[in-house]
């Protein structure tokens, strides 16, 4: 079975870059499974598994293949056993969060997408804070961000949640859309064609798998109804896939994230306004705290700045900079941050004892 992977995304910086290694094949993954894979080539899907060289040089997570990778693998027949990866092609983007559960390991998400649906349902589990944080990655990503507003016809204070979301997209279309009655299909099939590589994102029971199953024209993926009690969703997507449409185009599915960590972000475009008011502080250091001349302070206070956005700001600052330091280093960040270093610290608990000794 002859399949043209052009179709799958392949376009020609990918194959000049295959040419450099004589005697291998180009595939890109479209399923993983902890060490194992899938990967599509020209003669159809394969399973596939990295050799052992591969794992040896990897530095981490982030080295190994991920879903909407090009890779070169040894073989195009799996009867013989599972092809060998043994390079990546360099990626064009890459969407990675913090590995949940480490202190300093990243987790690619998806890679070589050219759009990133954001989708976030318009019902109890709407949150703006959370908008932020994946926005934060998905601008680093170098794919183009898009927020996708689920379960419109479930909402009930519509203009009031879209204003909310005004204040913090940055830059990023916002489209609203429902299942049920097809609204916001149109915006995000503008967003689809031959060759493109969309990829959806969000916490588990916004309806991704329910809005991938209506471009699809099938009920593909498992979907499963939110939870009464809190709406909050259920995970109905375990791993990561990479699906061709029907119409042209290549969707990736996610499971759904209750936690996102950050582990690269762009703060600066996402935070863009924040940033420009920042630039118009008295002092080129200044900490938004007590100085004079603050122009931050000066905003929250007469209410052009949210005082909880500028703090959801400092979170994810925080967290960016944490982001690739060791244990050790990690530690002495963070004491910096609360007593100025090491020696202050063991000052001030000296002060503290000698306090108490009086």
């Amino acid at each position: 079975m002859n399949i043209n992977l052009k179709n799958y995304g392949l376009n020609e910086r990918f194959e000049q870059e295959a040419t450099l290694y004589n005697g291998l094949f180009i595939a890109r993954v479209t399923e993983q499974h902890r060490d194992l894979y899938k990967v599509v080539s020209e003669y159809g899907e394969i399973d596939a598994s990295v050799s052992g060289k591969f794992a040896y040089h990897a530095n981490d997570q982030t080295n190994f293949p991920a879903v909407g990778d090009w890779v070169m693998i040894d073989r195009l027949d799996g009867s013989t056993g599972n092809a060998i990866i043994h390079h990546i092609l360099r990626r064009k983007s890459v969407l990675a969060r913090q590995s949940a559960g480490t202190e300093n390991a990243g987790q690619v998400i998806a890679a070589n997408i050219d759009t990133i649906f954001i989708c976030m349902s318009l019902n109890a589990d709407f949150n703006i804070r959370r908008i932020e944080r994946y926005l934060t990655i998905a601008w680093d990503s170098m794919a183009t961000p898009v927020i996708v507003l689920t379960k419109s016809d479930l909402c009930i204070d519509l203009p009031q949640k879209l204003n909310d979301i005004a204040s913090v997209s940055m830059g990023a279309e916002v489209i609203t859309c429902s299942s049920e009655n097809g609204n916001g299909f149109d915006g995000i099939n503008a967003y689809i064609g031959q060759g493109k590589t969309i990829a959806f994102v969000g916490s588990s029971g916004v309806g991704k798998s329910t809005l991938i199953n209506r471009l699809m024209g099938q009920d593909l993926l498992a979907t499963r109804a939110i939870r009464e009690d809190d709406a909050k969703g259920r995970h109905t997507t375990t791993h990561r896939q990479l699906l061709l449409l029907p119409n042209g185009g290549i969707v990736i599915d996610t499971p759904g994230m209750r936690e996102l960590q950050i582990y690269t972000g762009n703060l600066s475009k996402t935070f863009e306004d924040i940033e420009e008011i920042a630039a118009r502080c008295k002092f080129g250091d200044c900490s938004h705290g007590a100085e004079p001349g603050c122009a931050i302070r000066e905003a929250i206070e007469n209410g052009t700045l949210s005082e909880k956005r500028f703090e959801s700001y400092q979170k994810l600052q925080r967290e960016v900079s944490y982001a690739g330091l060791n244990a050790r280093q990690l530690e002495n960040e963070k004491l910096n941050r609360m007593f100025g270093g090491k020696g202050e610290m063991k000052q001030l608990k000296k002060h503290i004892k000698d306090k108490n000794n009086r």
